[in-house]
């Protein structure tokens, strides 16, 4: 009952009209930048956090509007997925086997809809389950000392990689360098400069803000200019919709159950997403059958990667919310945003701040029925942004961000620092190192060495501390699967994309 009276208390901090106008922006600059190929929700969240600071918005209102943008871009993803067979994100892969298919039967826009639906579903349901397990996870973590959040932040770190195979090594070098980054600035314990240069503004060590628009807008904008460069993408026209209530009863037991994999999924710290996605139709693939048509077109081939990678991606709330540790790309860049706003997430959040965190998970509930609304009537429009040349897009997209980080600092500099971490992020990028780490290794890292300088006076320096706990003990034993496992699940899983993209292309051909 007193969860219920927060959310509550949170709908009416979300149904002010100044935050409903931004949850409504959100959804729709979310779902334009969801619809471009290759950008996604993290670089759509990375893009519009300058634009929040330098419109002075309060916190209920930044992370109402960039929550709704993360929303928005997953819900977005799937226009390319379907009219282009090009993903908009990695979670969005799973919709080409089905969707594009579908649409070249001239059915894009029952396609567009079901993904819609499916698309909500998922949310709402992965939304349930955050209000269930949130606070829940928030008590049982009141319970940790420093030693154990000093396990938990390395758990964080070995999950990176995670079950989606990506390169261990590159992931744990890329940490590193994020870690590095960190140790910039003062000792606030010792006073000492570390790596500073004599510098002045390096005393603060470097804001994450600047680094995350430069790791991910600028260097995106290299890439994709790199990349597609043209006139614009060639895609499938889009039919009158004609969608019936068979077809939404069809896809419902579907939806469901990728809901519910696709939540598992993203409260898993680095799974993520694509994970959902991957498993939703995979289990339904299987459970059809022969009864099914997928990769031909099943409208049962969208509904589940969508149903799933929207309840991961609002299931990886749960433990950035509860734990302060992003369950994706997309929330360590919310991370970053809330620690600049001077809010620390983690188990005293939703004591310290219950309005702001049950006021933002209401708008979640708002927000994804704005999508839902805006998604179905208006897909003609979001379609139409993909005919604009990425030329004249993509500096229109960073000149904002550039704007942001100017009127945020009011510094030369910081401009410098942003270009510089922008190159950065081009050569990482190319070298396939991911950049999620950097930004996990800037933002935890503080709070990591200040957890383990603690736990050590406690213990007056004996370093057993660290696993002296029951609780301490179980994460370290989760470290290690999250180091080993990789290397078993990894390849079984590369190779099980690998093989839908080959579908895919074939399709496609």
């Amino acid at each position: 009952m007193e969860t219920l009276n927060l959310l509550l208390q949170g709908f009416s901090v979300a149904l002010t009209m100044e935050h409903l106008m931004f949850a409504l922006i959100g959804a729709m600059l979310g779902t334009l930048i969801g619809a471009l190929p290759g950008l996604g929700p993290a670089n759509g969240v990375a893009i519009l956090i300058p634009l929040a600071f330098s419109l002075g918005l309060s916190a209920e209102a930044s992370l109402i509007m960039l929550t709704s943008v993360y929303a928005g871009a997953m819900y977005g993803g799937r226009i390319s997925s379907i009219l282009l067979n090009i993903p908009g994100d990695e979670p969005a892969m799973m919709t080409c086997l089905d969707g594009h298919p579908m649409a070249l039967k001239g059915k894009a826009a029952e396609a567009l809809a079901i993904s819609a639906i499916a698309s909500f579903i998922g949310s709402l349901l992965a939304m349930v389950g955050l209000v269930i397990l949130a606070p829940w996870l928030a008590t049982f973590a009141l319970k940790f000392g420093p030693a154990e959040y000093f396990a938990l932040y390395t758990l964080a770190f070995a999950t990176l990689g995670g079950i989606t195979g990506k390169n261990q090594f590159k992931t744990l070098v890329a940490a590193c360098l994020g870690l590095m980054i960190a140790t910039i600035g003062v000792d606030i314990s010792t006073g000492n400069q570390r790596y500073t240069y004599d510098i002045l503004e390096l005393y603060e060590g470097i804001d994450f803000i600047i680094a995350i628009v430069g790791l991910f807008a600028i260097s995106e904008l290299l890439l994709f200019i790199e990349q597609h460069a043209g006139e614009g993408l060639k895609k499938v026209g889009l039919n009158k919709l004609k969608l019936t209530m068979t077809d939404i009863v069809q896809v419902l037991p579907t939806s469901l159950r990728g809901s519910v994999l696709g939540f598992i999924s993203g409260v898993l710290p680095g799974a993520g997403a694509s994970l959902g996605s991957f498993v939703s139709y995979t289990l339904e693939k299987r459970l059809i059958g022969a009864r099914g048509r997928f990769g031909e077109g099943d409208p049962r081939g969208i509904a589940a990667p969508e149903a799933g990678n929207n309840a991961a991606a609002n299931g990886a709330l749960v433990p950035m919310l509860t734990l302060g540790v992003p369950g994706s790309g997309t929330t360590a860049v919310l991370l970053a945003m809330l620690v600049s706003l001077n809010i620390q997430p983690g188990p005293m959040l939703f004591v310290q701040n219950a309005d702001l965190v049950w006021g933002v998970i209401a708008a979640l509930f708002i927000g994804n029925l704005i999508l839902l609304l805006l998604n179905i009537p208006m897909v003609g429009v979001f379609v139409k942004l993909l005919s604009i040349p990425p030329k004249y897009l993509m500096p229109v997209v960073t000149l904002i961000a550039s704007v942001g980080i100017y009127a945020l600092t009011s510094s030369a500099l910081d401009l410098y620092f942003m270009i510089g971490f922008g190159l950065m992020g081009y050569v990482l990028r190319k070298l396939h190192i991911p950049l999620v780490p950097i930004i996990l290794g800037m933002l935890l890292g503080p709070e990591m060495e200040k957890s383990l300088r603690h736990a050590l006076t406690i213990s007056d320096g004996d370093w057993g501390i660290l696993w002296s706990s029951s609780i301490s003990i179980g994460i370290w034993a989760v470290v290690m699967a999250g180091l080993f496992l990789p290397y078993v699940l990894g390849p079984l899983l590369r190779r099980r994309m690998a093989s839908a993209k080959a579908q895919a292309d074939a399709i496609t051909d």
